[in-house]
């Protein structure tokens, strides 16, 4: 049994908010609960079970309510909640209802939220593994264990509901269809999920069904995903629900090239989801698509985007664009986002002040003044970089100073000897014969050779300079692919 102490650090508003969802009230009638959606996004299950004790139960729904309005408020809330003792009587609706709000709590930017998220999966799952036949002859929930199994949960526990099922409580094609994609066999199921969609549609798990249905369809890179998502968020707006299909209805966008569609999602998650645990992920697949289409995107569309966004966010998207444009080579690109991403800069952002001159630098080692751009590469403090950044900067010293690097004039008679020894070389073996060759012929006089020997130094030093190219290509797509992953 872990100690309330544990839970200090949560947002009080999200735990009170628990009582207001029902959790902890009195029995209410049983009529249909309001349509509060969340979505099946949640990457991790928690099998941890857990209660607290020694404290006072709320009377009422309205005595929660008036706790959680006062905690919204900053208020002192003179409440003492108790656990123990609980979680063996209460309806798997009712927790799986509190466990909806923390989630969407969660995307809407209460990250404290995150650990009373991991407790109430662990709680639902004991609760659900516990219950008695009679429990399901409630048909709410029957729809919260299906709900719980898309939001995170234990997929084992379906399974084993479903096999102890002995009144037919639960839809075996529903049942079957779920199982099957939660323990990843999503490809067996299209068929019948299609199915099952259309049947379900109209009811309380119709939206988490839908977004199985989306993310399915997704993995077989249909851009007919995108109907099945916009279908899912639009029936659950404000939830985890909403968040993740608009995540990727973004991804799906950008890789079909569908530019405007992808700027539509993308300006969509800025405005109602930037504060998201899961807004890096999406913050990744908006630099991929102004990188890649950047011409599309322009300078209009992608502050319209990062006009959602406060100033620390903003810079950091700069900052990942000019990064993946120095690797991927645009110089305009990454000058233009490494300038944005310094006029956010502060006193204080002494990393992103390194970072920015490092991409910057970079981007002018191609330009006129490459002598300046290896100096500020010098310059840079090395603590302040990531690995992967040192590895950048490294790889840009090494071209940096392949430009600027003159060659060697004692290399141009390294050649002479070896041509000298061969005086017929210039003649071609044909039939044990050698016969004159009237393209190759040998040099007669001494400034032909002299003119040889260069042009083979010359030879020898291109050579050699692609060669340390293509080393310096290879660390390039190494750390390209760091990146990607």
């Amino acid at each position: 049994m872990r100690p309330v102490t544990h839970l200090a650090r949560l947002s009080f508003a999200a735990f009170a908010a628990m009582f207001a969802f029902g959790a902890w009230a009195e029995p209410q009638p049983a009529e249909a609960e309001p349509g509060v959606h969340a979505a099946g996004a949640v990457p991790a299950f928690a099998s941890e079970q857990a209660a607290v004790s020694d404290a006072a139960e709320p009377t009422s729904v309205e005595a929660a309510e008036s706790a959680t309005e006062a905690a919204a408020a900053g208020e002192p809330v003179d409440a003492d909640f108790s656990m123990a003792g609980q979680m063996e009587v209460l309806e798997p609706y009712k927790l799986v209802r509190s466990l909806q709000f923390v989630q969407d709590s969660v995307v809407h930017g209460d990250h404290s939220a995150m650990e009373m998220q991991r407790f109430l999966i662990g709680v639902i799952d004991s609760r659900l593994r516990q219950a008695k036949q009679e429990v399901f002859d409630d048909p709410r929930n029957v729809d919260a264990a299906l709900i719980y199994a898309m939001s995170g949960g234990n997929p084992a526990t379906l399974d084993i509901l479903a096999i102890r099922d002995k009144f037919g409580n639960f839809d075996n094609e529903v049942t079957t269809v779920l199982r099957s994609y939660l323990n990843g066999r999503a490809a067996t199921t299209t068929t019948s999920l299609a199915e099952v969609v259309e049947i379900y549609r109209d009811t309380e798990i119709g939206p988490y069904i839908t977004l199985v249905a989306a993310n399915v369809t997704a993995s077989r890179n249909d851009v007919a995903a995108l109907e099945l998502f916009d279908w899912a968020r639009l029936t659950a707006p404000g939830t985890l629900l909403e968040e993740a299909a608009l995540r990727r209805s973004l991804f799906i966008a950008a890789h079909k090239e569908m530019v405007d569609e992808a700027l539509h999602y993308a300006r969509l998650y800025a405005r109602r989801f930037i504060n998201s645990p899961y807004a890096g992920q999406y913050a990744d697949l908006l630099v991929d698509l102004v990188v890649h289409h950047y011409a599309k995107v322009g300078e209009q569309g992608l502050g319209e985007i990062l006009s959602f966004m406060d100033r620390p966010r903003k810079r950091e998207v700069y900052l990942r664009i000019a990064r993946k444009a120095v690797i991927r080579g645009l110089r305009d690109l990454a000058m233009f986002a490494s300038d944005k991403a310094e006029t956010l800069l502060t006193a204080s952002d002494k990393t992103p002040q390194v970072m920015t001159e490092l991409y910057s630098g970079m981007a002018k080692i191609t330009t006129d003044d490459v002598n300046g751009a290896l100096t500020s590469l010098d310059g840079l403090s090395e603590r302040r970089l990531s690995q992967r950044d040192r590895a950048l900067r490294e790889a840009a010293r090494v071209i940096a100073n392949e430009v600027v690097r003159k060659p060697v004039l004692d290399s141009l008679t390294q050649a002479l000897p070896a041509i000298l020894e061969q005086p017929e070389s210039g003649k071609a073996i044909v039939g044990g014969e050698k016969q004159a060759d009237p393209i190759f012929k040998s040099p007669t006089s001494r400034g032909e050779v002299n003119e040889v020997a260069e042009d083979d130094a010359f030879k020898g030093y291109v050579s050699d300079r692609k060669q340390t190219l293509e080393r310096i290509d290879k660390l390039l797509e190494g750390i390209e692919e760091d990146t990607a992953s």
